[in-house]
């Protein structure tokens, strides 16, 4: 009765990865097996849990369970492939034609014959001299291979012009004035090629290797650095967080004492205030006894006692005890937002940095006006329109798209913007209007910002002033699809200049670029799209 394995191809019985006959196979969610150590070694390397064959990515990594079916199939698998001889290292596999059952291993190929010989039946073609002139190789499997079909004959020469073999009668009929060569001769030259070819795969081979290496020790090294770097800036933001308490409990102590000290203040002065308006009331009682009078040599006599000396109190207040103490306290906690704002926009830029992709020019979105480099990395403005056809993509306005588009995920790109003194940059979706006049704001699918005479602005819709410490001379901008955001770095101060937020993005997304016009040879300065560094130090 005939096996499973009888009806199933080879390759049913082969894993993958190593190209060999499973050995302790598991099978994949996806469907897919391999043997176990070949796909455990895999991912030991590649450090993603993910299908070699269909890439379906795994997440966890699946608990690998040998299929025992699968695994007693390919064991019959191998033992029928041993008992049948169809792999043999020093014969390649190639049995004696003229043996019954069992039949044994070919050791010679004839030519003549076409006939492949066991020792035993090679033997006649040893001893008899008409058989002695027989040509014989190395055993193959399909004789009919190394005959010429026209001639019939053993194909012994090789045409160099033609790279091709011949035979005898072929050499004799249609090259004879091409440069021949003895097949075996062909070969050995051959040999010698493959052999280098070989010498260069294993040189390969082995750089990678070490570069496999190198990858799994830079990342180990980046572990030991993560670690050091994430103590550093906790130690760091630990030591802002104090700082800003210890601000705060200050803060509360002096404004406590100031109060205190104010109060005591104010007890002295309304107690002052309290005597002298007792001193007063007396005063006016004594001045209105004096008013209803009439003994007029008496009023006159008592005139010097109504003279009452009192205090100037215009200027006296007394002092909040927050006036100054606000203001310290808030320079220095300003102070500390400043550095908390630089360190979060430097972490933010290095985030998006882990999802630069290589952006392109479109040539056919540019304007006609617009020069673009070979290698689609730089635009500027001409001086010249340039006869191009007006397809229904190309931009009206000074602006061209990157060649590439994002409907979903995260991406960033840098532009060097160093010596222009207008620029416009960002996204766009992909229905814009592309003909005409075009307000630049989120409404009508832009989310940019530009550079005028050395004014920045987000162009918001109405558009917002930036206030910036410096001029960048490369912009970063990033994008969050799904989170609708869109922000704008100073790529080498590590700064955040902007970012538009609760974007609805609903189209697909294209890079923007605008060198603007030259401005009489002020603005000649290039658009540079700048390659991010994804190497590994």
């Amino acid at each position: 009765m005939a096996t499973a394995s009888s009806f199933l191809s080879e390759d049913e019985f082969l894993c993958s990865i190593c190209l060999d006959a499973f050995m302790d196979p598991v099978t994949m969610p996806c469907g897919h097996n391999f043997c176990k150590s070949c796909i455990t070694k895999h991912w030991s390397v590649s450090r993603q849990h993910q299908c070699p064959l269909c890439k379906e990515r795994f997440d966890p990594r699946p608990a690998l369970r040998i299929n025992t079916f699968k695994s007693e199939m390919a064991a019959h698998f191998r033992n029928a492939r041993s008992l049948s001889g169809q792999v043999n290292t020093s014969s390649g596999g190639v049995l004696c034609d003229v043996c019954t059952k069992p039949k044994e291993k070919a050791l010679k190929t004839c030519l003549v014959c076409a006939t492949s010989y066991c020792q035993t039946h090679l033997e006649p073609h040893l001893r008899t001299v008409a058989l002695k002139k027989h040509k014989l190789i190395h055993p193959v499997r399909k004789v009919e291979t190394m005959m010429c079909e026209k001639h019939k004959k053993p194909l012994e020469l090789f045409c160099k012009t033609d790279r091709m073999s011949l035979c005898q009668g072929c050499a004799a009929s249609d090259h004879k004035k091409h440069r021949l060569v003895a097949l075996t001769d062909e070969c050995k030259e051959k040999k010698k090629e493959l052999e280098k070819n070989r010498a260069g795969v294993e040189q390969m081979i082995q750089e990678r290797f070490q570069k496999m290496e190198q990858i799994k020790q830079s990342v180990k090294l980046s572990e030991r650095d993560r670690e050091e770097v994430t103590a550093a800036v906790v130690e760091n933001c630990s030591s802002l967080i104090e700082s800003a308490r210890k601000i705060l409990d200050l803060f509360i102590e002096v404004i406590e004492e100031k109060q205190k000290a104010i109060e005591k203040q104010a007890e002295g002065l309304i107690k002052e205030l309290e005597e002298e308006i007792s001193k007063l009331m007396r005063e006016r009682s004594v001045l209105k006894e004096m008013t209803e009078t009439e003994e007029h040599f008496h009023l006159l006599q008592n005139t010097q006692h109504t003279t009452f000396t009192t205090k100037d109190w215009t200027k006296v207040r007394v002092q909040s005890a927050c006036d100054v103490t606000v203001r310290t306290a808030t320079a220095q906690l300003e102070t500390i937002s400043t550095e908390m704002e630089k360190l979060c926009a430097g972490f933010q830029l290095e985030r998006a940095r882990l999802y630069g992709v290589d952006v392109t020019l479109d040539p056919n979105t540019a304007n006609p006006y617009l020069v673009l480099s070979d290698d689609g990395k730089r635009v500027s403005c001409g001086d010249f329109e340039q006869a191009l056809p007006d397809k229904p993509e190309r931009l009206s306005s000074f602006g061209v798209l990157g060649g590439q588009s994002f409907s979903s995920g995260k991406f960033y790109y840098e532009v060097w913007v160093k010596g222009k003194t207008k620029w416009e940059l960002g996204v766009v979706r992909e229905s814009i209007n592309r003909k005409g006049e075009n307000i630049i704001c989120p409404e009508n699918g832009y989310w940019a910002m530009w550079l005028r005479n050395g004014h920045y602005r987000a162009l918001t819709g109405p558009s917002v002033p930036l206030s910036l410490i410096s001029p960048p001379q490369k912009v970063g901008v990033f994008v969050d699809y799904e989170e609708g955001l869109v922000s704008f770095f100073d790529a080498e101060a590590a700064h955040l200049i902007f970012s538009f937020t609760n974007c609805n993005f609903s189209d697909k997304l294209y890079p923007y670029f605008s060198p603007c016009s030259s401005d009489g040879g002020k603005n000649v300065a290039p658009l540079i799209i700048s390659s991010i560094s994804q190497t590994i130090d």
